[in-house]
């Protein structure tokens, strides 16, 4: 599941690719997007990132590998929202993993996750590596820039080893439970919305348990 902006970004990128043989720069990203500061590209590439579609070589400079392009889903403007792209999942493997749905996580408060063992949900296999995975129901809209929506399920990978900049889901103080993008800052860390309307919220590091990385989304339409 991709935003426009990131579709388009990855589209340019593979493009650049293809003419000259190495990736463009931050500065040709920006012109390419309309965007005034780099830090939009660092979110969109982080987010490409995140959704398997794009990989950063860190030991070298502009260094950015295509992984998979997706194709536009065959919906009506009724049915499919207009910031949305929907990869193409089948072509590569049909198969599919149970994983567990472990009821709801805040998008936008942190609200306490229910675990509920007797639900499942079913996953490309394509969407997964390895590892130990499950599901929570996003509410909210704290991640929309993300693209990630209310109503949307998030595959996370369970994990307390993550990388700035990366979306987690965070408990805190042991009671509540909240999907944000971490920044860490000296003792604290900061838990960053992906929506201008609402604040970062800065935690003191041992108040903090990571339960995980985003490593998908899954979007049902009716």
């Amino acid at each position: 599941m991709l935003t426009r902006k990131q579709h388009k970004l990855l589209l340019f990128i593979d493009s650049h690719l293809k003419q000259t043989g190495f990736s463009p720069s931050f500065d040709e990203m920006k012109e390419a997007m309309g965007l005034r500061s780099k830090s939009g590209i660092h979110r969109l590439i982080s987010g490409l990132e995140e959704r398997g579609f794009l990989r950063r070589h860190h030991h070298r400079a502009r260094a950015l590998e295509v992984i998979q392009l997706p194709e536009m889903a065959q919906a009506t403007p009724e049915t499919l929202p207009s910031n949305v792209v929907r990869a193409d999942f089948s072509r590569a493997n049909a198969q599919t993993l149970k994983v567990p749905l472990y009821g709801r996580i805040a998008a936008g408060l942190p609200i306490e996750a229910m675990a509920d063992t007797d639900s499942f949900l079913d996953i490309p296999m394509t969407l997964v590596g390895t590892g130990d995975y499950y599901a929570l129901e996003v509410t909210g809209d704290s991640m929309i820039d993300a693209g990630i929506m209310d109503g949307d399920y998030v595959v996370i990978r369970r994990t307390e080893s993550v990388e700035n900049g990366q979306i987690i889901v965070a408990l805190i103080d042991d009671n509540d439970v909240t999907l944000k993008r971490l920044r860490r800052k000296g003792n604290t860390i900061a838990l960053e919305p992906a929506n201008p309307n609402y604040e970062t919220r800065i935690v003191p590091a041992e108040r903090l348990k990571i339960q995980g990385k985003l490593a998908g989304l899954i979007r049902r339409y009716h």
